[in-house]
């Protein structure tokens, strides 16, 4: 910790003010991983907060050009652990839009439920996790046996429980069995009169809604500015989701609704969050019952992808907003460039400016609703 001293106001009067700077982080578990942010404290008060990134920097889109493109696969799933699907979706995706492999029906409505399901997954986590920092602590243990669920079924068809590599390009690797749908099926029926369960006890609390109401305010123009998308976003009134806006997949023939509440606050994000999880459940259960019969791996795939030369986009709406590929290919079975955009940077870069002049519990809370996961930022 070290002291400074600034000037409280100027001209002749002017009265020196001493601030100190305090480490949050990066061993703090209130930053979920090695983030560390460098704040100038006026008291109680934040001056400036300084995010600290690069502490587990893996150089992800480097191994992009010295991989093959199947090669690259299981890298995806550990930028953002917690959302691994709808990241390997966008990259499996952006190969096949580049080399115009086809996809199976089947492939796509089993890839909608798989990214779906860890959607609901990557919520609970934050679910549990925030009201940890928050100070309580049991609803985790709630959030987590729910999430034990899923993690079960995508285990029997992935064969993990956190880093999946289950989509191909293509398709998928394997099929789902009867066993699956039925378990994906009473999942889905157990899931609301668990969430009434979680609004009585933790979103109506009187002590949660005085952490979070009217605190950390982000309102549409700031997120615009640093790029924030996903439930940060859609918490300040713009209904942009990246399955609305940029249709990929199967998600256009399906109905669904966009949270979207305009107060921009931290309670707001919290809503944004909670009704997205009944939202991907309704999204399960249509797929559920459309999901066709058929093959889940295109016929005549070549075993070794060359992607012609040229530029290829493709987004995801993953947990925590828009994730990006970027392809350029040289007609070779590697990248020439991989570029990734991930949503945690941009929802981390807004929070110098937004958490000036808070006291630090409420920029625990601030920064507890932006969801980050390190590794997303560090890629």
């Amino acid at each position: 910790m070290t002291t400074s001293t600034s000037m409280a106001a100027t001209g002749p009067s002017a009265v020196p003010r001493e601030t100190f700077v305090l480490n949050l982080g990066p061993q703090h578990p209130a930053t979920h991983g090695v983030l560390r942010v460098k704040l100038e404290m006026d008291g109680e008060y934040i001056v400036r907060a300084e995010p600290v990134i690069g502490y587990i920097h893996r150089m992800h889109e480097k191994m992009g050009e010295n991989r093959t493109w199947a090669q690259f696969l299981p890298n995806t799933s550990r930028i953002d652990y917690l959302s691994a699907m709808a990241y390997t979706h966008a990259y499996v995706c952006a190969v096949e839009r580049a080399t115009g492999i086809p996809v199976p029906p089947r492939a796509e409505y089993l890839r909608v439920i798989t990214s779906e399901l860890n959607r609901i997954s990557s919520h609970l986590v934050w679910f549990g996790a925030y009201l940890l920092d928050l100070g309580g602590f049991t609803p985790l243990l709630y959030a987590f046996d729910d999430r034990e669920k899923i993690l079960d079924l995508l285990e029997t068809v992935t064969g993990s429980r956190l880093t999946y590599c289950y989509y191909r390009f293509g398709g998928l690797c394997n099929d789902v069995d009867d066993a699956f749908l039925a378990g994906v099926k009473d999942f889905v029926a157990s899931m609301p009169p668990r969430l009434e369960m979680y609004r009585k006890l933790v979103t109506d609390n009187v002590i949660l809604r005085k952490r979070l109401v009217d605190i950390g305010i982000i309102d549409a123009d700031m997120c615009r500015r640093y790029g924030a998308t996903g439930p940060v976003l859609r918490g300040a009134g713009v209904a942009y989701d990246v399955r609305r806006c940029e249709p990929y997949s199967v998600y256009p023939d399906l109905d669904f609704d966009i949270p979207v509440f305009p107060e921009g606050d931290c309670m707001a994000r919290y809503l944004v969050r909670m009704e997205e999880i009944r939202q991907s459940l309704r999204i399960v259960a249509q797929a559920i019952d459309r999901l066709p019969d058929g093959p889940v791996m295109a016929e005549k795939v070549p075993r070794v992808v060359k992607v012609p030369a040229g530029d290829c986009v493709f987004a995801t709406e993953a947990a925590r907003g828009r994730f990006a590929v970027r392809l350029q290919g040289d007609g070779s079975d590697t990248a020439y460039r991989i570029k990734l955009r991930t949503p945690s940077f941009s929802n981390l870069s807004l929070f110098e400016e937004s958490s000036q002049g808070m006291i630090l519990p409420d920029a625990l809370a601030l920064m507890g609703s932006l969801d980050l996961v390190i590794p997303d930022i560090d890629r």
